[in-house]
């Protein structure tokens, strides 16, 4: 192929295949390739999702639809509260849960993860890595 005429892959929304759960995230992984995953994640309505990180991965992401609390530090105590159209990111092995407070509206993210290794490591607590 000429410069310029590489091939623009697609992954259609009803091809994506299911990525690593954690217990009240549905996730759905797009692309993973050296250094770079991309995904989708769904938070069901009035959820709260176990404690987990993204290993030695950064997370980017982008609240499409609803609203999500991330709690996270010692023992939890800390959070932040987004809403549709919020960007955020989470920084490499941060522990933390995602919350879905609004019991009519899934929250739906789109998700940009830097980095190698595991996409997601589930935990106990807020503590564990």
């Amino acid at each position: 192929m000429a410069v310029g005429q590489s091939q623009i892959e697609i992954v259609r929304h009803k091809d994506l295949p299911e990525g690593k759960p954690t217990a009240g995230i549905i996730r759905s992984l797009a692309f993973d390739l050296p250094g770079v995953a991309v995904s989708k994640s769904r938070i069901q309505r009035g959820v709260t999702s176990e404690w987990h990180h993204h290993g030695d991965r950064t997370l980017f992401g982008y609240l499409i639809e609803g609203r999500l609390r991330f709690d996270y530090g010692p023992g939890g105590s800390r959070a932040v509260e987004l809403q549709a159209g919020d960007h955020f990111r989470i920084p490499p092995k941060n522990v933390h849960r995602d919350v879905n407070p609004d019991t009519a509206v899934d929250a739906i993210v789109v998700a940009v993860l830097i980095g190698n290794g595991p996409t997601v490591v589930n935990t106990r607590s807020p503590a564990a890595r």
